[in-house]
């Protein structure tokens, strides 16, 4: 494993958002029914908007966005072809530093697909 642990960083970075949940909670109610709306599945499947958002975590080079993103992908069954293809867009419009959160992504989706097992259809 390299030097970041996706298990760790997304249990502490939960930890962190509970706090924000007890302090601010009218703020993170609708921070999660935005998230909720934005991800529900329609013309793009639910599948799809993860990758979309995978994206855009690893192109602002989020650890925790990877983390979290990640996670729900394993959980709806993304294959590691449909991650890799959306990390190759991530890499051709982004340069060299968006190519090195794909590569972390990566190492997210070989920590935690062992895991976490995608839920039943």
């Amino acid at each position: 494993m390299g030097s970041k642990s996706f298990v760790t960083i997304t249990s502490d970075v939960s930890k962190a958002l509970e706090t924000l949940r007890q302090e601010i909670p009218d703020t993170m109610q609708g921070f999660g029914a935005m998230a909720k709306g934005a991800l529900k599945g329609g013309a793009l499947s639910e599948l799809e908007k993860e990758l979309i958002a995978l994206a855009v975590g690893v192109a602002s080079r989020c650890d925790a966005c990877i983390g979290f993103h990640t996670k729900a992908l394993i959980r709806l069954g993304v294959t590691k072809e449909q991650l890799m293809e959306t990390l190759g867009v991530c890499a051709y419009m982004g340069g060299g530093p968006t190519l090195m959160y794909a590569a972390e992504a990566v190492r997210a989706y070989e920590e935690l697909s062992a895991r976490i097992k995608p839920k039943a259809e």
